[in-house]
């Protein structure tokens, strides 16, 4: 596995080494001994899988303390625009986002800590997505913030997305006091 860094302090982008052949492929989706040097956590507590539609939205969802959750997330087929906002009060980069394309054909993991808002554009018809939580869902921890705030201004790669009613109901980032 080779782990990518980003200009925000957190997140990580882990390759996997994929082994291909005739048959298909073959890789190393989680191992508790490259988390643990890394000093990622290696007890997850459940895990959530989606399948979407092209231009579909998911988020910008997080939890509040104390069930703020870690993310590994990956696309198990498809492709997305993976979103990370950091809502971290204290970090230099708090309000910034990471964006990364994941997609089935890489394979690639990133990992969101606790302390980000997370959200995906689906870019290909019935995308697979999976995530590892490191702690269960509580819909009274649940928040997240509007999508397409301007204050953020994130690219989410299409034009006329489908969003749920509830994430269009997410508040905007100027009034958003975190919890984090």
């Amino acid at each position: 596995m080779t782990i990518d860094r980003f200009d925000i302090e957190g997140p990580l982008l882990i390759r996997p080494k994929v082994f291909t052949d005739d048959r298909g492929c073959f890789f190393e989706s989680f191992n508790v001994e490259v988390f643990e040097k890394l000093g990622l956590p290696t007890d997850f507590y459940q895990d959530n899988q989606s399948i979407s539609r092209t231009g579909v939205i998911r988020g910008l969802h997080f939890q509040s303390p104390p069930w703020e959750q870690g993310k590994l997330v990956r696309v198990v087929s498809g492709r997305v625009i993976d979103i990370a906002v950091d809502i971290r009060k204290e970090s230099k980069t708090y309000g910034k986002h990471i964006r990364i394309e994941l997609s089935g054909e890489t394979q690639a993991l990133l990992w969101i800590p606790p302390g980000f808002a997370h959200g995906f554009s689906v870019l290909e018809q019935d995308t697979v997505f999976l995530y590892k939580c490191t702690k269960p869902y509580h819909p009274e921890a649940e928040q997240g913030l509007v999508w397409n705030d301007p204050d953020l201004d994130i690219n989410w790669g299409m034009e006329e997305p489908v969003v749920s009613q509830k994430d269009c109901q997410l508040p905007g980032f100027k009034n958003f006091h975190s919890p984090f």
